[in-house]
């Protein structure tokens, strides 16, 4: 079993970025949006620092972050990439398969990405995401690479909003509505 230990901090940095802007969102009323603990059971405990020092995942995740933004049903979760290609094995089958429920129910999903190399920030759309995995059953490597995402996805901080992932939601939705 994967211990708790072994992913250490990693993604916490843009996680904070995230967290920051979630919380500008709610102060303003724009949007309702959390973290989602990921779930373990804590194996030793250090009674002297009040911490867990080893744990296991009680189970698979679903996403990152869930909520509401001005009524519309949210989900997405969070990708750091430290080069130009972003393995698509990173995408976890559970994490796809919550994705696509959650879009049937009428939900929007997507995936935040972080190229630090760059510190681009990049929205993908569920559709964008379902493109990229269909063409691995068609031979493709498992990847996608930095030159292949759209210009109008990428995100800019904007005001308090260090990842304004609000303004990808609203190309998001022009998009399924037919207007470019």
């Amino acid at each position: 079993m994967p211990t708790w230990n072994s992913r250490g901090l990693r993604g916490s940095g843009f996680e904070d970025l995230i967290n920051s802007t979630n919380e500008y969102y709610r102060r303003n009323g724009l949007a309702l949006v959390q973290k989602i603990p990921t779930p373990i059971v804590p194996v030793r405990f250090d009674k002297a620092q009040h911490r867990i020092t080893d744990a296991y995942f009680e189970k698979d995740s679903t996403v990152d972050y869930i909520g509401v933004v001005q009524g519309i049903p949210v989900c997405f979760d969070a990708k750091e990439c430290k080069t130009d290609t972003f393995e698509l094995r990173n995408i976890h089958d559970h994490q796809y398969n919550f994705m696509r429920e959650f879009e049937s129910q009428g939900g929007i999903s997507f995936i935040l990405l972080d190229f630090t190399m760059r510190n681009d920030l990049y929205y993908m759309t569920f559709r964008e995401l379902t493109g990229f995995l269909d063409r691995v059953s068609e031979g493709h490597p498992n990847n996608l690479k930095y030159l292949e995402l759209r210009d109008e996805y990428f995100l800019h901080p904007k005001d308090g909003a260090v990842v304004p992932y609000l303004k990808g939601i609203e190309q998001d939705l022009l998009e399924r509505d037919g207007v470019k």
